[in-house]
């Protein structure tokens, strides 16, 4: 791991730690000698992290330092790049401009020597090919935002429609598919709609009457799914 990742991480580390971490198990968690571990304090010590401690004793961040949030490691990169080409790739016309635009402002403001991290990195999102939508996601998007109702006109797998008031919690983008994950009022319960099967689509101009957070967790626990971590 380049020493720019392991100060970073060493950050991140003692961010989730209360109390007083040795030098030994920072060593240990970081595959790295003590008296590395001794310098790279030092060193962020110098940078102005508030880290309170000495050698033998151990080391804590004190409460209210938040890093920098463009300080990413390599990997982080690599991440934001890749999930950039995929939201490009796979998501309506708004959202990725969105990500183009995104990567492209991360990139600017790169710390020099990391703005070439992004052009040169070694992972490509292939080819994905979703349905088409008849109707805007955006304004979907915007009512799972805002937890508002929507009302939608929606063909099934043998064409016939049926129209119906919802609650949008969940867009789901799979490979070949996007999946609206949302409560029912016709059927008075959870169901998921093929976006491409929705034929219209207004809002309601009214709010859910239970918060979107909590629906989400019903959700998740009937379709047996976990928390994401």
């Amino acid at each position: 791991m380049p020493r720019s990742d392991r100060l970073l991480e060493l950050i991140q580390f003692l961010r989730t730690r209360r109390r007083p971490v040795g030098g030994a198990q920072l060593a240990d968690e970081f595959g790295v000698s003590l008296r590395t571990i001794y310098r790279d304090i030092q060193t962020l010590i110098a940078r102005g992290a508030p880290i309170d401690g000495e050698a033998g004793v151990g080391y804590v961040l004190r409460p209210g330092f938040t890093v920098p949030p463009l300080m990413f490691s390599s990997d982080e990169i690599e991440a934001v790049v890749l999930g950039s080409q995929m939201v490009a790739r796979s998501a309506d016309i708004t959202l990725t401009k969105a990500a183009r635009n995104a990567l492209a402002k991360i990139t600017a403001v790169l710390p020099a020597g990391r703005s070439d991290e992004a052009d040169a990195s070694g992972l490509l999102a292939g080819p994905i090919s979703a349905a088409v939508e008849s109707v805007n996601l955006a304004p979907i998007r915007s009512a799972i935002r805002m937890e508002r109702k929507i009302w939608i006109s929606y063909s099934d797998e043998a064409g016939l429609q049926t129209e119906r008031n919802i609650w949008p919690i969940l867009l789901t983008f799979c490979a070949t598919v996007r999946l609206l994950a949302a409560w029912c009022e016709l059927r008075e319960g959870y169901r998921q709609f093929r976006t491409d099967r929705i034929v219209a689509f207004a809002e309601i101009g009214e709010a859910y009457p239970r918060r979107r957070h909590a629906l989400v967790k019903e959700w998740r626990e009937i379709e047996g799914l976990s928390e994401p971590q």
